[in-house]
Formats: C-alpha cells, sequence, structure tokens
C-alpha cells in the first residue's frame, strides 16, 4: 500500500513543483512516478490519469530541460495503456513530442520515438495527431541519416523509429501510402543491407515491408531498390522457422508484381525454396507442413511471370523445371498439386506444351489423377486437368495425348459432383477434340457423357460449367460432323440446349451454336424436327436476323439455317414474315451476308 500513498504524494508534490518549475524536486517525483509504472503500469496509470497529472507533462517536455527524457519515457509507458492513449493526445501532448525530435541528445530521441509509437498503437486519434504535427516525416528523415551508421546504440534508435512509423501507419492505407511518397521504402531496403546482423532491426524492417508491400502503389518502389538480393541473402542466413516465417509473409505479396518475380528469380530464391521443401517433405511437425505449403506456393506464383516462368524452363532443360516435376509422383498432397500448377503455369505457350508431351510429361499427369479418382483432393484433380488442358491446345499435341489414353482418364471424374473439377474436365475434353473427328465420334457417341453434358447444361448456378458443357455438346458434333453423333444428341435432348445456345451474348458461343444446328438440319432433320419446333428455333432465327446488332456471320449462318429448315418448319417461316427481314439484308454492307439474303429470299419465295 505504501507504494500507492507515495505515488499519490509524489504526484501532489509533482504538481507544485512543476508550477514553481523546481527542477531538483521534479526530478526526485518523476523517478518516483517510474518505479511505480514499472511496479504496476496500469495501476500507476489509472492514478495518473485521476489526478489530472497529463496536463502538466506538456510544459515539462522543454527541448532544454534535463528531466525531458524521463518525462518521455512516463509517457512512453503509461501509453502502453489503450485507456491513456486518447487522455494523451487530449492533454496536448504531441506537438511538444514533435517538436523534441529535432533534438540531437539520443536519449531524448530515443524516448521520444517510444511514447509517440506507443501513443499511435492502434490508435486513430494518435495517428491523426502526429499526422497534423508532422512527425512521420521528422522520424523519416532521421531514419534516412543515421541508416549508414552502424553503431550498436545507433541500431536501438533506428529500431525505435522504425516501429514507431510501423505503429503510426499500421493497416491504415492513406498513412502507408504517405510513406511511401515520403520515400521511406528504398530508405528501408537499404538499413536492411546493412544492418542484417541486428535481429530486431531486422524484423521492424520486414514487418513494416509486409505491411507496405500489401500496397499496389509500393511494388513499383520495391521494384526499384534491391530487395529481392536483400531478402533472398536473408532467407538463406535463418534456421528458424519464425524468421523463414517473416520473410514469406513479405515474398509472397511482393512476388505478385512481375518484374519483382523475375528479380526473385535472378537473386536465387527458387533455390532456397527447393532447399526448404527438400527439408520439410517427410517432416511430421506443423512447421513443417506449414512451411512446405509456402515454400510450394511461392514458387507456383513464381510461375505466373512470362519471363521468370521462361528463365526457369530454361528450353526444358532447366533443373528447376526437372525438380518441379519431380514433385507430381510424390506422396505429399501439398506438392502433387505445387507440381500439377506448376505444369499448367509452364504451359503457357505452344513451345513449351510441344516439349513437355515430347518428354512424357502427360503419363505423369494420368497416374496423378488415377490416384485421385476414388475420395480424391479436389484441388489436385482441378490442377491436373488444368495442366492437361493447356498442354492440349496446339494441333500437335492432341493425336499424341488422345493416344496416350488422356480422355478415358477424364472421364474417370464424369460423376463428379465439384463444379470447378467439372468445369476443367469440360474445357480438356473440348481441346482435345478439336479438329480430331475420329475423337469427337467416339466421345459424341458415348451416351453417358452426352446425358451429363445436357444435365450440366442446366447448371444455373454455376455459369462456367453451363457455357463449358454447350460448348463440349457443339464441339462434338462440329468436330466429328457424324449422324450417330447428331443422333446420340438428339436422344439424350441435347438439341433444345443448342437452341438456346444461339442466343449468348457471346459471338463465339452463336457461332458454335448455329453451326451445330446447321449440321444437325443437315444429317437428320427428321430425328430433329420436333425438338426444333419445341425449342422455338424458327422463333430465335428470326430474333437473330432481325436484330441490328447481331454479328455479320451469326446473320450468315441463320440464314443457311432458314434454308435448310425451310421444308419441314413451313408453317412456322411463313407465320413469322420472314421474307422480309431477308430481304432487308440485301443491302447489307457485308457481301457475303447480302449475297446469302438474296439466295435465301429465293428460296423462302419458291415455297410460299
Amino acid at each position: 500500500m505504501a507504494q500507492a500513498d507515495n505515488l499519490s504524494e509524489a504526484l501532489k508534490k509533482l504538481k507544485l513543483a512543476s508550477a514553481d518549475s523546481a527542477t531538483d524536486s521534479v526530478e526526485s517525483c518523476l523517478d518516483c512516478l517510474l518505479k511505480a509504472l514499472a511496479h504496476n503500469n496500469a495501476n500507476a496509470s489509472e492514478k495518473v490519469q485521476e489526478m489530472g497529472v497529463l496536463s502538466l507533462l506538456p510544459t515539462l517536455l522543454a527541448p532544454q530541460s534535463s528531466c525531458t527524457p524521463k518525462v518521455a519515457n512516463i509517457i512512453a509507458e503509461v501509453a502502453k495503456n489503450e485507456f491513456m492513449r486518447s487522455p494523451c493526445v487530449e492533454a496536448g501532448l504531441i506537438p511538444p513530442l514533435v517538436q523534441l525530435l529535432h533534438s540531437k541528445d539520443q536519449e531524448v530521441l530515443l524516448q521520444t520515438g517510444r511514447a509517440l509509437g506507443n501513443i499511435c498503437y492502434d490508435s486513430h486519434e494518435g495517428r491523426s495527431a502526429v499526422d497534423q504535427a508532422g512527425g512521420a516525416q521528422i522520424v523519416a528523415g532521421h531514419i534516412k541519416s543515421l541508416s549508414q551508421n552502424t553503431d550498436p546504440d545507433n541500431g536501438k534508435l533506428l529500431t525505435v523509429f522504425c516501429g514507431m512509423l510501423m505503429n503510426y501507419s499500421n493497416e491504415n492505407d492513406s498513412l502507408q501510402a504517405q510513406l511511401i511518397n515520403m520515400g521511406v521504402i528504398p530508405t528501408l531496403v537499404k538499413l536492411l543491407g546493412l544492418h542484417s546482423d541486428n535481429t530486431a532491426l531486422t524484423e521492424m524492417c520486414l514487418i513494416a515491408f509486409g505491411n507496405l508491400a500489401e500496397l499496389e502503389s509500393s511494388k513499383e518502389q520495391f521494384a526499384s531498390t534491391n530487395i529481392a538480393e536483400e531478402l533472398v541473402r536473408l532467407f538463406q542466413k535463418q534456421a528458424e522457422h519464425e524468421k523463414k516465417e517473416m520473410i514469406f509473409e513479405v515474398l509472397a505479396p511482393l512476388a505478385e508484381n512481375d518484374v519483382i518475380k523475375l528479380q526473385l528469380v535472378e537473386a536465387g530464391l527458387v533455390e532456397c525454396l527447393l532447399d526448404v521443401v527438400t527439408h520439410t517433405v517427410n517432416g511430421e511437425r506443423d512447421e513443417d507442413v506449414a512451411q512446405l505449403k509456402t515454400a510450394s506456393d511461392l514458387m507456383v506464383l513464381l510461375l505466373l511471370g512470362d519471363e521468370s516462368m521462361q528463365k526457369l524452363f530454361d528450353a526444358g532443360k532447366g533443373s528447376v523445371f526437372e525438380r518441379v516435376l519431380s514433385w507430381v509422383p510424390s506422396h505429399n498432397h501439398q506438392l502433387q498439386l505445387a507440381g500439377a500448377l506448376a505444369i499448367a503455369n509452364f504451359a503457357r505457350n505452344d513451345g513449351n506444351c510441344i516439349q513437355m508431351v515430347e518428354s512424357g510429361i502427360v503419363q505423369k499427369l494420368l497416374e496423378l489423377l488415377d490416384r485421385h479418382v476414388e475420395e480424391g483432393n479436389v484441388t489436385v484433380q482441378h490442377a491436373a486437368l488444368s495442366a492437361l488442358r493447356n498442354l492440349a491446345i496446339p494441333v500437335v499435341n492432341k493425336a499424341k495425348m488422345l493416344s496416350a489414353g488422356v480422355s478415358d482418364t477424364v472421364l474417370k471424374f464424369l460423376p463428379s459432383e465439384m463444379p470447378p473439377v467439372q468445369f476443367k474436365l469440360l474445357g480438356t475434353l473440348r481441346m482435345l477434340i478439336d479438329t480430331q473427328a475420329d475423337a469427337a465420334d467416339q466421345l459424341g457417341t458415348n451416351s453417358k457423357l452426352v446425358e451429363r453434358l445436357v444435365e450440366w447444361c442446366e447448371a444455373k448456378d454455376h455459369a462456367g460449367v453451363m457455357g463449358e458443357s454447350n460448348r463440349l455438346l457443339s464441339a462434338l458434333i462440329r468436330h466429328s460432323k457424324s449422324k450417330d453423333v447428331v443422333k446420340t444428341v438428339i436422344q439424350g435432348a441435347g438439341v433444345k440446349h443448342l437452341v438456346v445456345m444461339a442466343m449468348s451474348e457471346h459471338m463465339i458461343m452463336q457461332n458454335e451454336a448455329l453451326v451445330a444446328l446447321g449440321l444437325i438440319a443437315g444429317l437428320d432433320l427428321v430425328g430433329a424436327e420436333k425438338d426444333f419446333v419445341g425449342a422455338g428455333l424458327v422463333q430465335v432465327l428470326h430474333k437473330l436476323l432481325s436484330d441490328e446488332r447481331t454479328a455479320p456471320e451469326i446473320k450468315y449462318n441463320s440464314m443457311i439455317l432458314i434454308c435448310l429448315n425451310v421444308l419441314p418448319l413451313h408453317k412456322e417461316v411463313q407465320g413469322l414474315a420472314f421474307i422480309d427481314v431477308v430481304s432487308k439484308l440485301r443491302s447489307h454492307e457485308n457481301k457475303t451476308v447480302s449475297h446469302q439474303a438474296s439466295l435465301t429470299e429465293q428460296r423462302l419465295t419458291a415455297q410460299s
């Protein structure tokens, strides 16, 4: 109890002494207060608040006074309590503290930096007041001029100043932008290079980078520094999981920028990541699992940049490329996933795709998919299918992949209820059968597949799956040009979906639908007639021809379809006065359209 009584006494004395400016007695009161704060900070702070001591402190913060560092230290201590931060601002402490930042005295600067940093911590009022007083600019200037000096005392001051700027701007976009405009990024990067042995300072820099890197505007500034080299160098020195994690948290947002991706690759980050994978792949500890995931995710992120990806592909001979391929047959799901995503990213241009298919990658992906058919991991399924879809884009790869049995493996996932897997499965099959008549014929007569496609054509909740199913249905007909495929589609009730697809907002899909409908009419009009009438084909064509916004090729294909259907659907065609619409198109600016309009008009006239 004596402590509290002493404190009350001391605070009373402080009020009197500060009024008389009796320095000695002020000093002893301050010492007593610091002791009480060290003993029980929250209680002592409440007492300070109750007795109205904060309002005395601005006058005691005189630059030339000997007790100034102690006063600043007291403010730093009381501001550790959340309930004291707003009162500190209201007591007018910020302007005199900011003035003290011009001091030459190391101890004054240190305590002032602590006080401002603690008042700003999670406090909107604190930050606003420091912003208005211009405190951040002065601190940023100090960091810049002090950064060259590697004296240990100096390191402590730099750490406090960096911490103050971090508390000032944390999770506040406009204040972070302000710091970026002041040019703190190049300063902090230099700091990291010069003081990499100072753990506390290094950590402060990393946290600051992590905060600032979230802002898009920071990326250009980061890209103009040697941040990539510094972070990779720091990473290579770390043994502890926590430290590596901190660096990863800065690398991930930075690596979203393509220029920085390339810088990181050139600085040797990839080798570090591969090392992490080697050391953690068989680890049981949570931190091993976490590091493996972070490292392999970051690896995939680096491959999203065109230049960084091509550099690592290195004409298919890159050691990195080969190491990443070896992840696909791994027993670890995270590595399988990263390996498949990496292949999908390497497969972003024809040259790479052709080379990869020649190197036998397809077999590895098929084996991976086979391991995930029953109770499979959805993300791995999705990634492996993405890789196969990309590899199937170059024409020379299609036949090779078909004969390797890709379509059979992909079809094993038809029962999947996962839209992302359904979407990639459809895309892969559509890429594979493009220009491949036999494969289109074989798949198009597979009634199980056609039934599933028709079902997915109605997946209203998943526009992507719905669109891809329609496109695959049309592709099976267009590439096979086979009567059997048309029959299978008619029997599976697919015709109405192609009629709806002709009204899609995407011209490419409208065109694919009309060409497929034309082939259905040409190959089995009798079988399709009922569905054409039921789905309102003639009304759809009338709409397409009378709408001014319809593209020329869509108008052309619509008229071809009218000519094919004019006999069986005679009633509908007459009922809609098609001749008027078609004769208007004879003056269409597109020659192909106007020519087809004349032919169609003759055909319609002959029938009426």
